[in-house]
């Protein structure tokens, strides 16, 4: 089954149940702080661990205690529910 592509309204839609995510570049955009580096790290871990199991993997980048994820659905060329998904677990796990 291919994944589908959000429109513009979509997204707009589907942003204003999350905290603090926008779109940047095409993509779901959010930066996270944590206490510490190993915080940070830990998130990623557990974050991996779910991206691998929908089989939907993030863009992110790590710097001390701060992880910016930017999710986009590269089947679909654009952001899809999945990353809506992603991003709302990502959250979760953040708490």
């Amino acid at each position: 089954m291919a994944v589908k592509k959000l429109t513009d309204a979509e997204i707009d839609a589907q942003l204003g149940e999350l905290s603090g995510w926008t779109v940047e570049n095409g993509k779901l955009h959010k930066q996270f702080q944590f206490d510490s580096f190993i915080d940070a790290f830990g998130f990623m871990a557990r974050v991996a661990l779910v991206a691998e199991s929908m089989n939907h993997h993030p863009e992110w980048f790590n710097v001390y205690n701060r992880v910016t994820i930017d999710l986009m659905t590269h089947d679909a060329d654009g952001i899809s529910a999945l990353d809506f998904e992603l991003a709302k677990k990502a959250d979760s796990l953040a708490r």
